[in-house]
């Protein structure tokens, strides 16, 4: 049977259980039990292989419990992104390429359908009134929404997908992200509580890196997570609590931000602070719990560059407190962050650690940058695979007073 009269009879039966069945009170197995009742009736009369009649079963009951077509896209392992433009533009990243899909939606009703049911699961609300939202499905996955008029080519939808195993620093070393050397020394700076930022470009694997390192924090210490929308995948800690935005309801009241939850956890009695992304004003209330005895704290931000980060963190100050000077904000991101690691993806896809630096101090305006590890490409290289090392610079690392203060004998 070919994919045109699968996708007939698909229809036919689920129009017919939507027109004639109440589904508010059916159970998912007593669902699948109408749908195969329905498909007997509809194709007593068709041979069709057992197999053909599982996909339709299986089909129609996405499409209306599940999210139709993206029930199959997320199941395969080896697609990283999906960008829905619109019912009839589908592209996927998959083993790195971004390519375009054959499949579509039914119609725009349809595609809106499959996004109120992901938006409604996190309980989100995304409309006219509100077209824009950051959401996840239920495995963890990212989803960003949005909705006409905004997008002129209909309803937009983008998912960064969820890694079903949490990414470790063993993994990072096998792709070739940083070596064993190298992780043996961030393993060391968790440990002594030292403040560590991320920051990369799109796609730079910020949150993944993120993961990672924060699975080298103490088993016994207590955590805070803060996230527009919970992706991070921290195991082994018992004491943790992870808390997640919420938007403005349709009234316009509700809206809990991120800067909202970093002055809450600051009553929670954290040891660290995680915030999975700064954006905006918020940075200040993170900078601020840095700096008021919360150590070892962790979080990340977008930027081209080390010294990029710095400044776009200066500007999301101001965004929060537009009265502080400008000298006063780089005081305060001096003492509050210790050690800054850029992250980039490569022409080749792969994604690399560009340089971890240490933060010195502020001095004569400036702040003051330690470059310890920097990213070099060797000539092996070439237009489409990217070879170097994560190399040590001549520089010596100045801020060791955390590392004796943890009383931990390492020079790095």
């Amino acid at each position: 049977m070919n994919e045109q009269e699968l996708e007939k009879i698909v229809y036919k039966i689920k129009s017919y259980i939507v027109d004639n069945v109440n589904l508010t009170t059916l159970s998912d197995d007593d669902l699948h039990n109408e749908i195969e009742k329905v498909y007997d009736r509809y194709c007593k009369d068709v041979y069709i292989s057992i197999d053909d009649k599982v996909e339709i079963v299986r089909q129609v009951f996405s499409s209306i419990r599940g999210f139709g077509l993206l029930d199959t896209i997320l199941k395969d392992d080896s697609i990283t992104e999906v960008m829905i433009n619109g019912p009839d533009n589908i592209f996927i990243e998959k083993d790195g390429k971004l390519c375009k899909m054959e499949q579509h939606f039914e119609s725009q009703r349809r595609l809106e359908d499959v996004i109120q049911r992901i938006v409604g699961l996190a309980g989100r609300e995304v409309n006219q009134a509100n077209p824009i939202v950051d959401t996840r499905l239920p495995d963890g996955s990212r989803v960003n929404v949005v909705l006409p008029p905004i997008s002129l080519c209909g309803p937009v939808v983008t998912i960064r997908k969820f890694s079903k195993t949490p990414m470790t620093i063993s993994q990072l070393i096998k792709y070739g992200s940083i070596t064993e050397e190298i992780a043996d020394i961030l393993k060391t700076l968790v440990e002594a509580k030292y403040n560590i930022f991320i920051s990369g470009g799109t796609g730079s694997g910020k949150t993944t890196f993120l993961n990672a390192l924060s699975n080298y924090i103490p088993k016994e210490e207590r955590i805070i997570t803060i996230e527009d929308s919970a992706e991070l995948q921290i195991v082994g800690i018992d004491n943790i609590v992870s808390m997640e935005t919420r938007n403005a309801n349709t009234s316009g009241t509700g809206q809990i931000s991120i800067r909202d939850l970093i002055k809450s956890s600051l009553r929670m009695r954290p040891e660290r602070i995680i915030v999975g992304e700064v954006r905006g004003a918020e940075a200040l209330d993170m900078l601020q719990a840095m700096n008021t005895g919360h150590d070892g704290s962790l979080s990340t931000g977008h930027a081209n560059s080390t010294k990029d980060m710095l400044t776009r963190l200066e500007t999301m100050v101001l965004q929060g407190s537009e009265g502080l000077p400008l000298s006063a904000i780089k005081q305060q991101i001096s003492s509050a962050l210790d050690i800054v690691i850029h992250l980039s993806r490569m022409r080749d896809h792969s994604r690399k650690t560009m340089e971890i630096t240490e933060i010195l101090g502020y001095e004569n305006g400036e702040i003051i940058l330690n470059p310890l590890f920097s990213f070099e490409e060797d000539e092996q290289s070439t237009i489409d695979k990217v070879h170097g090392t994560l190399k040590r610079t001549n520089n010596p690392m100045i801020n060791d007073y955390k590392l004796k203060l943890s009383g931990l004998k390492v020079k790095i």
